[in-house]
């Protein structure tokens, strides 16, 4: 077989509000972020592992109420002002603690919203300015829980389509029998599987599948036999969009 050179395409994520998969796990954050007025202080902390959709929340939440969105590890110095609001991503990976602490007194002053958004809830995060703790502990924060079993299959059809790659839902269901239960793990699987269906020039099928990923599940600890250990996602609950 003719094997095809695999080049790394960028891949197109949508981050559009319709795109928000709605989930038990992400409820108590949408109802925050739908009322930027509520939160005490003005500010609001947004929390989770990777994968979950904090970026895919806070971007639509950014571009329905016009919030400007900054880089928390770029962050240096103090940005000009803006009025309708502020979003940080990794705001808990910031190098320049300083200028954290002196936007999120900035934006008190000038009344301006702020959303930070982390893996941790802010009270956890390593810093050592004492004045920054004390304005972390003092946000409210709201976390994205465990996904459910319609979270977790709706996000892998969602990987598999930001790829715009076309997976039979039988191939799709048998995946999550074997993958690990968390959405960093499905964003993995898929970019595997979008290089092999690549080199190899082929549809991504079972056989395909247990090729390209059953190395890297041995390395996370999954079993080949796991399949018959974990229950399936019912096939009753359909994906909340």
């Amino acid at each position: 077989m003719t094997r095809q050179l695999a080049l790394p395409l960028p891949v197109a994520a949508s981050f559009d509000a319709r795109d928000v998969i709605a989930d038990a796990s992400n409820a108590a954050a949408r109802s925050w972020l739908a009322q930027p007025e509520a939160w005490p202080l003005g500010r609001l902390a947004l929390f989770g592992e990777a994968g979950l959709g904090k970026t895919h929340l806070a971007r639509a939440a950014a571009a329905r109420f016009g919030w400007r969105w900054l880089d928390g590890m770029g962050l240096r110095g103090l940005p000009a002002p803006a009025p309708q609001g502020n979003v940080i991503d990794d705001a808990d990976c910031v190098a320049d603690e300083a200028a954290l602490l002196h936007l999120i007194n900035l934006c008190a002053e000038r009344h301006e919203t702020l959303l930070l958004i982390g893996r941790e809830a802010p009270a956890r995060w390593p810093v050592r300015l004492p004045d920054l703790a004390s304005r972390l502990r003092a946000t409210q924060a709201v976390g994205i829980g465990p996904a459910s079993d319609a979270l977790l299959r709706a996000l892998l059809s969602k990987f598999f389509a930001d790829r715009q790659l076309r997976v039979e839902p039988d191939v799709q269901a048998w995946l999550l029998t074997r993958l690990p239960r968390d959405a960093a793990s499905l964003a993995e699987a898929v970019a595997r599987l979008d290089h092999a269906a690549l080199g190899m020039g082929g549809r991504i099928t079972r056989p395909l599948a247990r090729l390209a990923l059953d190395g890297w599940l041995a390395e996370q600890g999954v079993c080949e036999d796991s399949e018959t250990e974990r229950r399936p996602p019912s096939p009753s609950l359909a994906p909340l969009l």
